[in-house]
């Protein structure tokens, strides 16, 4: 049984989270996902959207993730010891280098195998950034006007 490992923050989550975990799952039998941490978010990126307990609900809740964790708050490596992975997957546009990241393993006795997932959804919103800023958009006008939502038109403006 091939155990795969994908890792991220899964904010706002959006079909290119999809396809990384489709792929991912692809690799191996299993695919355990750690959901990256509040804190640890904030150090790396940005202070996420939503909260780190209902990313997981919602990760967890994908047909194609076999188990969803959250990571640790003080060591990234701290959970591989429980999940043991075969594989670890990484996604297109995440910052770690392949051979570094399999030289740290090996030194903490891990076997695994990090393969960088290549495929990615190109489309707009398929990127957190790209989703904030189109509310954004949507909120605003030329006249500086933001708008609200409106129950049997979606949309109005104040």
């Amino acid at each position: 049984m091939v155990r795969v490992l994908a890792t991220g923050t899964f904010d706002i989550l959006h079909p290119g989270h999809l396809l990384y975990l489709e792929e991912a799952k692809k690799l191996g039998d299993e695919l355990y996902v750690i959901v990256g941490r509040d804190i640890n978010v904030k150090r790396r990126k940005r202070t996420p959207v939503i909260p780190e307990e209902q990313r997981l609900r919602m990760v967890s809740a994908l047909r194609v993730v076999d188990k969803a964790m959250l990571g640790s708050e003080e060591d990234m490596y701290e959970p591989l010891y429980s999940i043991k992975p075969d594989i670890i997957a990484i996604g297109y546009d995440q910052t770690f280098d392949e051979v570094e990241l399999e030289e740290e393993l090996s030194k903490r006795g891990f076997k695994s195998r990090v393969v960088r997932i290549k495929r990615y959804n190109s489309g707009a919103l398929c990127k957190v950034e790209g989703i904030i800023r189109h509310i954004l958009e949507l909120m605003g006008d030329k006249n500086g006007r933001r708008e609200r939502a409106d129950p049997d038109r979606g949309v109005s403006s104040l």
